[in-house]
This record gives C-alpha cells, sequence and structure tokens, in this order.
C-alpha cells in the first residue's frame, strides 16, 4: 500500500478540544500520527501544533477531509507532503562557509531541500558552487540597487523558490525587497542579536569585552536584523581571544545556527507569533 508522509500545521484561537477534535479525524481516515507538539501562548491567546502522520491518502485527498473541520475550528493551517523538497535559492557575497555547509548538508541527505541556485554580488564562489552542479547567478550592483534587485526578485520566481536564504549575503534588501519575502527569506547576522546588530559584529563585541559571542538565524524585514528569531547559538571566548579569532569561532556558529533554521523551515516546523517564532 502507498502511504504518504504529511505534516499538517495550524495555529488557532486556543481553547479545549483542537486536538480531540483532530486527531480522530485523521485516524478514522487510517493514518498514523508519528509525532505532534503544541504551545498554547498566554500573551497572544494562540494555539500553535504541527503533527507528522503517515497517511494512505494523498496530501490533496487528505486536505479535502480537514478542510471542513479546520473551517469549523477556526484554523489558519496548512498540509505539507514531506516526499517533496522544498525549492531554495542562496545568496551568498564572498564568505562561503555557510553556503558551503548547507551543500554539504544536502549532499547527504541531513538538509530536505532542492537547491535551485546561488545569487551572488561577487564572482567568488562560483568555481565552488558549480562543482557541485549548481547554477550560479552573478548579479553585480553595478547598474544600481534597483536593478539588481529586480533581477533578483525575477529568479526567485523563475526558479520557483519558496525559501531564499541569506548565507552571508552581505547586501542590505531595500524595504520593498523585503516585503515582498516577507516570511520566506532567512538571514545569518554573525552576532547574538539583539547585541552588536550591523557591520563588524564581532569587532564590536570585541570592543566591548564580551565573554560569549554567537550568531542568529531570522527571517529578514525591512528592520535591519530586527526579524523574527529562528534560531541562535553561542561561544563562550576569553579576554585573550582577538577580534579576528572571534571571527574564525563565529563562522563555525554561523553555519551551524542557518542550516538548522533551513532544516525547520524546510520541515514545516517554524511558526511567525508577531515578533517572535515557535518552533515546534
Amino acid at each position: 500500500m502507498t502511504t504518504s508522509h504529511l505534516v499538517l500545521k495550524f495555529r488557532a484561537p486556543d481553547r479545549p478540544g483542537i486536538i480531540a477534535s483532530i486527531a480522530p479525524l485523521v485516524a478514522a481516515q487510517g493514518c498514523d500520527i508519528r509525532e505532534a507538539a503544541v504551545y498554547g501562548d498566554p500573551d497572544t491567546g494562540s494555539f500553535f501544533s504541527r503533527i507528522a502522520l503517515i497517511s494512505p491518502l494523498d496530501r490533496d485527498a487528505l486536505a479535502a477531509v480537514i478542510a471542513p473541520a479546520a473551517e469549523d475550528l477556526h484554523l489558519e493551517w496548512e498540509l505539507h507532503d514531506l516526499g517533496r523538497k522544498i525549492r531554495v535559492l542562496l545568496a551568498v557575497s564572498k564568505f562561503g562557509h555557510c553556503l558551503v555547509d548547507i551543500i554539504h548538508k544536502r549532499e547527504i541527505g541531513q538538509l530536505p531541500i532542492e537547491i535551485v541556485g546561488v545569487v551572488s554580488n561577487h564572482d567568488t564562489m562560483r568555481r565552488t558552487v558549480e562543482w557541485h552542479g549548481l547554477s550560479y547567478y552573478h548579479l553585480p550592483t553595478t547598474d544600481g540597487k534597483v536593478a539588481q534587485e529586480a533581477r533578483f526578485i525575477e529568479l526567485i520566481e523563475q526558479t520557483g523558490a519558496e525559501l531564499t536564504v541569506l548565507a552571508r549575503y552581505m547586501q542590505i534588501l531595500s524595504d520593498d525587497m523585503s516585503r515582498a519575502l516577507a516570511g520566506r527569506c532567512i538571514n545569518i547576522h554573525h552576532s547574538f542579536l539583539p547585541s552588536f546588530k550591523g557591520a563588524k559584529p564581532y569587532h564590536q563585541a570585541h570592543g566591548r569585552g564580551v565573554k560569549l559571542i554567537g550568531a542568529t538565524a531570522h527571517f529578514v524585514t525591512a528592520d535591519l536584523d530586527e526579524g523574527p528569531i529562528i534560531e541562535q547559538d553561542a561561544r563562550r571566548v576569553t579576554h585573550a581571544v582577538t577580534a579576528d579569532e572571534m571571527v574564525e569561532i563565529g563562522r563555525e556558529i554561523e553555519a551551524s545556527v542557518l542550516s538548522r533554521a533551513v532544516r525547520w523551515y524546510a520541515e514545516h516546523r517554524i511558526f511567525q507569533n508577531g515578533s517572535k517564532t515557535v518552533i515546534l
């Protein structure tokens, strides 16, 4: 018998009985719930759930069964087939550590994504990207930022990218582009936000004598480095660590933090909750 591995994710006004209504419904269709996570936010009064299940029905057939109940329960819901990998467009400038980490993890099956290409405002990473059999799109800013971003948006549309990942892409997106990519663009910032926003955060941290440095993966918004935080990590340092050494340590943190954020997005674990996220 053919089965589908699906993920049902939803949010709703919090009240008793939501899971008690959904679980019997999918069970009656022969679905086997293999993973379930819930969270009720007391601040917003919202209820979040992610349910992974094995279904004898395909995605569209099960969605048709769920739809009437979802309407009655006022769910904002999505049903995803885990057999279909999400299409991801990567963007990079000159530093390739995050890019190479994502490509490698995709190749060994650790990231359930399809990389549809790599965009860069420099030609530095072309050889590496093309060696991996991926398309490389060089978009210099010589003709101006507006023209460059217009071409970037065209590539997102042409490749069918569902997620754009700024893997140390050192260009600030315009407000218009940030709004166009709302909820489907992840950036890695090389500091433990909200500390040390903007340029050279490790040098800022060194100047303040911090004992912890870190990295932050967040959704891109029009407010620079202010988007909802998805994942963070940190490493302890001492007074003896130089700014350049902090940069070296930080590269490892950035790569692992960004790849986790991309995996969670691909597995449909991330919910935006105002200025925050819920990860289930």
